[in-house]
């Protein structure tokens, strides 16, 4: 048996989940990822999967072995790309979980550039606003934006952005323009409930004022947010990454320029169970170098 090659097919069906869905992605018959597994498991005299009718768990045992499989794959492709020399650039497979406004806007126009730099690799992007577990769903890096709360995962700040008050000059024609951040309280603000909330405090100097928005309309996602401002129906305080082009287009404005607000941040975000491979670390570098020039 070919370790590296059952190793290979070890680690696809924990990330996805069952024996057909890791043959599918490996190209070969569901018997032949199902036997390399089991020959696997005799050799090494531990049971690694549990199998039930609701699917593969991996023991203790498995997680373990995955992990340090998952290592050990890095480090032969690695060797692989330096005896062809460094012109081969990265190879297997990158996923990463982004939050869908920020990654729609601001990495997947983009992504044609990293993508013909590393030909043989092969990336996918979970768009998923919820912060997820990166072990449990096979994550190799993930972008984070706003505060970072989990102490447990590995994470660097790889961009700061800019909050402002966003709206259309349609919203602004009707509801009158905000002379101070005292005015919004009488704005139809649009709330993200995934936020920071309704309570803001401005900065002119060393002046603070703190506000809370009031408005009607709740939304959970970052996508509703855009939607609902684009249709005019009030005014939000949004990074400038989740507007970047309309603000560019003028198809929205910023208001109360002369005051700040909390900046926010972006992180990578890494399982504390793994090393970080050159892969993911070359996706980190990507972003912040695209939103160092944006």
């Amino acid at each position: 048996m070919d370790r590296l090659q059952a190793m290979t097919y070890l680690v696809r069906v924990v990330e996805t989940g069952s024996f057909s869905a890791a043959a599918r992605q490996l190209n070969v018959g569901q018997p032949a990822v199902s036997k390399a597994v089991a020959l696997l498991e005799q050799r090494l005299g531990v049971r690694l999967l549990l199998r039930s009718t609701h699917g593969l768990t991996p023991t203790e045992a498995g997680l373990r072995y995955v992990e340090a499989a998952t290592r050990a794959l890095e480090e032969a492709d690695a060797a692989e790309r330096a005896a062809r020399g460094s012109g081969a650039g990265l190879g297997g497979r990158l996923r990463i979980s982004a939050p869908t406004t920020f990654a729609r806007q601001n990495i997947i126009p983009h992504l044609g550039r990293f993508l013909s730099a590393h030909p043989a690799l092969e990336l996918e992007i979970v768009l998923d606003d919820r912060r997820v577990d990166l072990v449990a769903e096979g994550i190799d890096m993930c972008l984070r934006v706003g505060p970072m709360e989990d102490t447990s995962l590995i994470a660097r700040q790889i961009a700061r952005g800019r909050r402002s008050v966003i709206a259309t000059p349609a919203y602004f024609d009707r509801a009158g323009r905000p002379g101070t951040p005292g005015d919004l309280e009488r704005h139809e603000a649009l709330i993200y409930t995934q936020g920071r909330g309704t309570a803001w405090t401005f900065r002119q100097g060393t002046r603070d004022c703190p506000v809370t928005l009031r408005g009607r309309l709740r939304l959970s996602a970052a996508e509703g947010i855009r939607a609902a401002t684009l249709a005019d129906l009030g005014l939000t305080i949004a990074s400038d990454w989740m507007f970047a082009p309309e603000l560019e287009s003028g198809r929205v404005m910023r208001v109360l320029e002369d005051w700040t607000l909390p900046p926010i941040d972006l992180w990578a975000v890494f399982p504390a169970a793994r090393l970080t491979s050159a892969k993911a670390r070359a996706f980190t570098e990507f972003v912040s170098s695209l939103l160092a020039t944006s």
